[in-house]
């Protein structure tokens, strides 16, 4: 599949707007938060307590299943920043009391449904991952092709990307001991940095690239897609970038040397997004929920180190979303011009597989949580 076809690409110029900043610029300003007030965290709470009474499961709830009379205008100006302003927000003060596991899931989706559709992360289906390292790692001994856990189950650092959807919300419940930093980088910035330092490689950003697939892939498993780095839509970036899905190479294939030219293009998209003069660092704190728009905004991790205890221990959890205005998965001939192809995430597998009511660990979503119970053979997701 492809996101556009082979096409001779439009003239390359910088891009300008308000989705080119710089993280010095941003760091010294406010514009991008938006704090929570007493009444809001209230209504939240309200909102939970609606959802558990009227026994809506995570994966059925409803904008009416999560009432927000006054909060829904801040989370509609968070829309409007994400959609024609920088590309991310930052929503500060999800009450503490909110940020159990089972709680937060709830926040999280609730809150989610308000700026977009929820869609799959992961070939089993899951729309909300736990961010937490679970000490998981592939036996070598029993598979040695077994593929090594996703980074976000690990404390490594995580390089700069972009992920299979529209909309990407963090919720932080509990921050690293040190380390885990959130990093940002503005799609329209690298763009224009490699127009200016390599002209001669800028037109690759503009042409068809091979990705494996599978953000998360499992042995046996062979998917591709093609798609350019970055597409012109107006005065905003459309940008789709993960090397180590570039490094695999193509059909879910071994990895392959990608030809020096790429390899010299992903380089310096690496190095410019990483560059202090570029990219924007958050620390984000128990409460902190973290909307970013993947067409326009590159986010990366700091590796970190964690506390003991595994009540302490660092842990976010991750909804992805379509746009608002998508209902399904769009034919490229019929998007307007101005809008890029919307991401529906990554396809689940044609399975469901069994699990007893309250069976938690690494591959399902969220505890069932008292009245959210009641869908015994699907991932609570």
């Amino acid at each position: 599949m492809a996101e556009t076809p082979d096409a001779t690409p439009p003239p390359i110029s910088p891009f300008t707007g308000p989705a080119l900043w710089y993280g010095p610029d941003m760091a010294g300003r406010d514009d991008w938060v938006l704090t929570l007030s007493a009444g809001h965290r209230e209504e939240l709470r309200g909102a939970v307590r609606t959802a558990r009474r009227r026994a809506a499961t995570l994966l059925r709830m409803s904008v009416a299943d999560f009432p927000l009379p006054t909060l829904a205008a801040v989370l509609g100006q968070a829309g409007a920043a994400l959609a024609e302003g920088p590309g991310f927000v930052l929503l500060r003060g999800v009450p503490p009391d909110l940020l159990g596991e089972a709680e937060a899931c709830t926040v999280l989706r609730g809150l989610g449904q308000y700026l977009g559709r929820p869609v799959s992360q992961t070939p089993d289906g899951r729309t909300l991952c736990h961010i937490r390292d679970t000490g998981a790692a592939p036996d070598t001994a029993a598979a040695p092709d077994a593929p090594a856990p996703p980074a976000y189950r690990t404390r490594a650092a995580i390089p700069f990307h972009t992920a299979e959807s529209d909309l990407l919300a963090l919720l932080c419940l509990r921050p690293a001991r040190s380390g885990g930093r959130t990093l940002l980088a503005s799609a329209a910035a690298v763009h224009n940095a490699v127009l200016s330092a390599r002209p001669d490689l800028a037109g690759n950003l503009y042409r068809q690239h091979h990705f494996d697939g599978q953000p998360e892939r499992t042995s046996g498993e062979e998917t591709s897609l093609a798609s350019p780095l970055i597409t012109r839509h107006g005065d905003r970036p459309s940008m789709r970038y993960d090397r180590a899905r570039l490094a695999r190479g193509p059909h879910g294939s071994e990895p392959t040397s990608a030809p020096d030219v790429d390899s010299r293009l992903y380089t310096l998209i690496d190095s410019t997004a990483a560059s202090p003069v570029v990219r924007l660092d958050l620390d984000l704190r128990p409460g902190d929920l973290l909307l970013l728009d993947n067409h326009v905004v590159l986010h990366a991790r700091s590796a970190y180190d964690d506390f003991d205890a595994p009540q302490a221990k660092r842990h976010l959890l991750r909804l992805w979303l379509a746009r608002p205005d998508d209902t399904a998965p769009g034919d490229p001939r019929a998007e307007p011009p101005a809008r890029p192809l919307t991401r529906t995430g990554v396809t689940p597998r044609d399975i469901v597989r069994p699990r007893g009511p309250g069976v938690t660990g690494p591959g399902w979503d969220c505890p069932p949580p008292r009245a959210l119970r009641g869908e015994a053979t699907t991932p609570l997701s």
